[in-house]
């Protein structure tokens, strides 16, 4: 024992004799002078120093090329980066060059619509060039275009002789009768009163259901009938601010990047006859973010405030009817949303439902025959002060008035839910234009009791809620009769379906 520590001191003594001494064979070796003397123990003791050598050459073998590798990766990843700097400084005088391109395309097309571009020939025109690039030129494309469109002044439709005097249940039958020659879309008299009462009654109108019962047609069938199409903007699912309803300015092109609804808001400007703006699918973003502008400027009781910030700053190449980089919504537009009601939307608040007026397509309407009939360009102060005009010639009986507020009450006492002043301003606006577009009083309050009202008990755990439908249904029947509230009816017998 006492032999394998001194050949182990030995060995340590001369760290250059340790691959010798591990053969052997060699006979002047370390190994060999001691080795006789190790014993059982020793030879032990030396087999289990020799693999702790081994793993300890191992180790250090495996730590040298793995440091190789770091540094080798290290040096290939600083390449990487300094090519894909290569590669962004390349893409940016790219895209420069194809920022110029683009203005020298618009240039033309502007030229060709008769708006001056600040470009001339000579040296003089030189001078205006270089200038006009150091001012980046008109910021508004579309919208320059659109004043160039109406530069000899403001368009204005009127009434032919033969139809100075239509009402709204005349403009409703040829309406649908337009629609059914013309279009081969069939609507029920009923959904073409509540489509133009809605319009009597805000500015935002939802058009609800499932996918092919004819949402998106019945707008852009009113823009043709209307002879004014109607302005079809498709909602994204990654809009998430009114940037992407108006648009923005882009400081690298030092232009405004502007969207095909601020473009259809400032041509209605010029235009005196109705203007109405699709937003399609607007439930595949959430409505009160990109729209939460709109929703707020809708509810200003004077026109004059319905005032919406553009830009930041105005200047003097800026489009006409933009003052300071603001402008001013005219009351001729219509909003019209689609929704579809499945998995890929969001739900519509109470917030914008509160605000607008629903409709809701369950199944195609039947078809029918209707003889040919032309559209009707109408001013829209026309359909304002018929509107207006109706609101004074029909408005809510005593008795009809009470026997609501009695059925108010009931809900709140029953349900926990409560009408609003929204919701009553809107029943007291939407009724007497139903009336005049040749409906009933009680047919009206039941389409507004079921999109209004109802509408909210989704939200309730009507599970627990049956015998408080039931009493709701028996208090219809007393304060109205037995056969009025279908519409209502309908629903409330699916919120009991649902809780049994």
């Amino acid at each position: 024992m006492s032999a394998y520590f001194d050949y182990l001191k030995a060995m340590l003594s001369n760290i250059g004799g340790i691959f010798t001494g591990e053969f052997p064979s060699a006979e002047n070796s370390t190994l060999s002078t001691y080795a006789g003397d190790f014993g059982v123990t020793g030879w032990v003791l030396y087999v289990i120093f020799l693999l702790l050598l081994i793993a300890l050459v191992a180790g250090l073998v495996l730590l040298v090329i793995y440091l190789v590798k770091k540094l080798i990766a290290k040096k290939a990843k600083g390449a990487t980066e300094q090519k894909m700097l290569e590669e962004i400084e390349r893409l940016n005088l790219e895209l420069y060059d194809m920022s110029r391109e683009k203005d020298k395309l618009l240039n033309l097309k502007r030229e060709a619509d008769g708006i001056p571009t600040g470009l001339a020939s000579g040296e003089e025109g030189e001078e205006k060039k270089e200038k006009t690039e150091i001012k980046g030129g008109p910021r508004f494309q579309k919208l320059n275009v659109v004043d160039s469109h109406y530069k000899d002044g403001q368009y204005e439709v009127a009434l032919p002789e033969e139809n100075q005097n239509i009402t709204l249940k005349e403009i409703c039958e040829r309406f649908r009768n337009f629609a059914c020659s013309q279009m081969r879309l069939y609507y029920t008299p009923e959904t073409v009163r509540q489509f133009f009462s809605a319009m009597g009654t805000g500015k935002l109108i939802i058009l609800e259901g499932i996918s092919g019962t004819g949402k998106t047609s019945l707008p852009y069938c009113m823009g043709r009938f209307l002879k004014h199409s109607a302005a079809i903007c498709a909602v994204q699912p990654n809009w998430r601010d009114r940037s992407e309803l108006l648009g923005y300015y882009n400081d690298f092109t030092k232009k405004f990047t502007e969207t095909e609804f601020l473009r259809a808001v400032y041509e209605a400007t010029f235009r005196n006859d109705i203007s109405i703006i699709v937003l399609d699918e607007m439930n595949l973003a959430r409505i009160e973010y990109y729209f939460a502008e709109f929703l707020s400027i809708m509810e200003m009781p004077r026109p004059e405030e319905w005032i919406v910030d553009v830009i930041a700053a105005g200047r003097d190449d800026d489009p006409v009817h933009l003052k300071e980089g603001k402008l001013l919504i005219p009351q001729n537009i219509w909003f019209i949303g689609t929704a579809n009601n499945d998995d890929s939307t969001f739900t519509i608040t109470d917030k914008v439902y509160d605000r607008a007026t629903s409709l809701f397509f369950e199944n195609k309407s039947k078809a029918f025959d209707a003889p040919y009939t032309e559209g009707l360009a109408i001013p829209a102060d026309y359909l304002n002060n018929l509107y207006a005009e109706a609101k004074k010639a029909h408005p809510m009986s005593e008795e009809t008035l009470e026997n609501f507020a009695a059925l108010d009450e009931f809900v709140i006492e029953n349900f926990k839910l409560a009408f609003g002043n929204r919701v009553m301003k809107q029943i007291q606006g939407f009724v007497p234009c139903y009336i005049a577009c040749g409906g009933t009083e009680l047919e009206a309050l039941d389409f507004i009791f079921k999109t209004k009202i109802l509408k909210k008990f989704e939200v309730l755990n009507v599970s627990y809620l049956k015998d408080e439908l039931i009493k709701l249904d028996e208090e219809l029947t007393r304060l109205f009769g037995m056969n009025e509230f279908p519409l209502s009816r309908e629903k409330i017998r699916r919120f009991i379906k649902m809780a049994k």
